[in-house]
């Protein structure tokens, strides 16, 4: 069963991939009044929740820089930035890197118990398993959003 969740985590993010190269950067940064935010920032929030989980996870060191928190992290928006947030080709540098250590994971780190367990709302993950799977749930939900965003760009 573990092997299936890396072999979909790497499956979601190809899939992710190949949808954000295909996306002109123009349409990266444009705010549609029924979103909440913009391509780039779920693209980074995507990104920054997975090395968050890969660290909560697996214990392995962020990879990503410090400003991803400001720019990224759940609360955050574009209105707010103060700087430039990562090119279209950053982003998609960081998700093909993290893509990479997806295939250093093994079953076994997916059956560890998390160092203490991660609460979520009323939800509650006691292994790494759990906590990962969440994530590529997560990394689903932004890519439908930015599906839906495309959508309704193209009207």
């Amino acid at each position: 069963m573990s092997e299936m969740i890396i072999n979909t985590a790497k499956t979601v993010r190809q899939v992710v991939l190949q949808q954000v190269q295909a996306i002109q950067e123009e349409l990266f940064d444009i705010k549609m009044a029924s979103f909440n935010n913009t391509i780039r920032w779920n693209v980074g929030h995507m990104i920054y929740w997975m090395d968050k989980y890969s660290t909560l996870s697996f214990g392995s060191p962020s990879a990503i820089p410090g400003s991803y928190d400001t720019l990224f992290s759940s609360g955050t928006k574009p209105l707010d930035w103060t700087f430039a947030p990562p090119s279209k080709e950053e982003l998609v540098e960081m998700l093909t890197a993290q893509l990479s250590r997806l295939s250093e994971l093994t079953p076994e780190m997916l059956g560890e118990k998390l160092a203490t367990p991660y609460a979520l709302g009323p939800f509650q993950f006691n292994n790494a398993g759990e906590l990962f799977n969440f994530a590529l749930i997560h990394e689903a939900i932004h890519l439908g959003t930015i599906s839906s965003q495309l959508k309704v760009l193209s009207r």
